[in-house]
């Protein structure tokens, strides 16, 4: 088990049960392939450097968890189909 690092981005035009819907879906996904989830930091709306599809901010979330090396690359592909999810990155600490 390896301990990981997502940071993902939330369309910020959508109201706040949508974006809560997704973070808990992402979670329970974790937990789902026999991962745990240590942590999870909402850091609400923040703007972009530069324009995403024509948007400035979106609503950023850190998570924090310990899952088997197949995990990642399952939850970067959910992420990328997911259309509420404008941007990942999935870091190995």
């Amino acid at each position: 088990m390896n301990k990981y690092e997502i940071l993902y981005i939330i369309q910020n035009d959508v109201d706040d049960e949508v974006k809560n819907k997704t973070i808990e879906k992402y979670s329970n996904l974790i937990e789902s392939l026999n991962g745990t989830v240590e942590s999870i930091d909402k850091w609400g709306t923040k703007k972009y450097a530069y324009k995403i599809n024509f948007k400035s901010e979106g609503y950023y979330v850190l998570m924090n968890f310990t899952a088997s090396d197949t995990v990642p690359q399952e939850l970067s592909r959910q992420l990328g189909n997911d259309e509420n999810v404008v941007r990942e990155m999935i870091i190995r600490k």
